[in-house]
């Protein structure tokens, strides 16, 4: 098994949804932050990425056909080297609109987390600083229109080097169409899938959180 798809986009542009689409399509499994603590190993081996050690790519992603979201899209570059057969697709939002989810989700989650008593966690946490809130924003997350200026040039380096047969510009409202034929696939009857709102992150967290206290 090897990664088929590399997903470029950031965290917080539909990825979860993304995983779920390719995993309907067959690209099962894929690869996204929620895998990384069900990995024994993961959260050090990316925190050893972060600091330029080399990783076995087909070791790390064994049993997945594809990658999205945080930490991995920071390193697509690197994956398509070791995958060089594989499709690229930036899954993108308004920047305005990604900024406010990524403030009221996922960052103030991080920040939470490394104050928790499990090291577990702990490490964790310190993990997505490295790689993702300090490591790509240089640990200014409150100032927007930095955040947003490293967004774009993301997104558009991504599209300015893959070529363009390789590439999918995407996001969620499109739908399956412009999905299933970048990768030859059958649409699907079902509706694309739609998950993990800031509704849904906060009430997932917040089960998270209730369950550690009652463990």
């Amino acid at each position: 098994m090897t990664i088929k798809v590399v997903g470029a986009g950031f965290g917080r542009t539909g990825t979860l949804s993304l995983k779920a689409a390719l995993e309907k399509l067959g690209f099962d499994k894929c690869y996204h932050m929620l895998e990384v603590g069900t990995n024994e190993g993961h959260v050090a081996a990316w925190r050893a990425i972060a600091r330029g050690d080399k990783v076995d790519w087909n070791e790390l992603f064994a049993g997945y056909q594809a990658s999205v979201d945080w930490p991995s899209c920071n390193f697509w570059r690197e994956q398509l080297e070791a995958f060089p057969d594989a499709k690229v697709i930036l899954s993108q939002r308004d920047p305005e609109s990604w900024y406010a989810s990524v403030m009221n989700t996922i960052y103030p989650s991080s920040v939470a987390a490394r104050s928790v008593e499990d090291p577990n966690v702990r490490a964790h946490m310190e993990m997505a600083f490295e790689v993702i809130w300090d490591g790509v924003f240089d640990g200014r997350m409150d100032d927007k229109d930095h955040v947003i200026g490293v967004y774009l040039a993301h997104n558009q380096h991504v599209i300015d080097s893959v070529p363009a047969d390789r590439l999918l510009v995407f996001e969620a409202v499109d739908g399956w169409a412009p999905l299933c034929e970048f990768l030859g696939c059958a649409v699907p009857e079902e509706d694309y899938p739609s998950t993990n709102s800031t509704a849904e992150f906060t009430d997932r967290v917040r089960a998270m959180r209730e369950g550690a206290e009652g463990g």
